[in-house]
């Protein structure tokens, strides 16, 4: 079972589901996770951005926070509800075959800017630990392509991020 080029996702996803649980211990349940129905565009996208910060196999505190922060940001939340999506996100990337059940989603409650969006926000998390693992880079590439954002709109972006995160580095956090 075991392979020496490609990260264990399950070790990846066990670690989550661990936070995951914990997170549920203190914040007193699942009661939050309801809100955010299978069909949710913005539950497609936490599972597209847990894949992200998970696909290289190592997880760190930056991208986790930086995951939460952008949900919370992007889509309006407060810390409970960003927590709370990202629960359920790591369940629903668990269960997934592949990134078409997301991307398709995603494909069907956003136009073109919010599509480029949802690839902006890979990067983000994919950057936050500083750098883009080829594996990242791989995921949002299969991503973008999935969500109809062409190559030059993936690369502007990419670029545009890696800047933002260059200048802006260690400070802003």
């Amino acid at each position: 079972m075991a392979t020496g080029d490609q990260p264990e996702p399950e070790s990846a996803q066990r670690m989550f589901r661990t936070l995951s649980d914990f997170i549920s211990d203190i914040t007193g349940g699942h009661r939050e996770t309801e809100a955010f129905d299978a069909n949710d565009y913005r539950l497609a996208a936490a599972a597209l951005l847990v894949h992200v910060i998970s696909i290289d196999g190592a997880v760190t505190d930056d991208e986790r926070t930086v995951l939460k922060q952008i949900l919370a940001s992007r889509f309006g939340l407060d810390a409970a509800e960003s927590e709370a999506l990202v629960e359920l996100a790591i369940a629903r990337d668990a269960e997934a075959v592949d990134l078409y059940a997301f991307t398709s989603v995603l494909n069907r409650a956003l136009d073109d800017e919010g599509r480029r969006r949802i690839v902006e926000m890979m990067f983000e998390v994919a950057y936050a630990d500083g750098g883009l693992s080829e594996f990242e880079d791989n995921l949002v590439w299969r991503a973008a392509e999935l969500l109809n954002v062409g190559s030059r709109d993936r690369i502007r972006i990419r670029r545009e991020v890696r800047d933002e995160t260059d200048a802006g580095g260690d400070g802003q956090d």
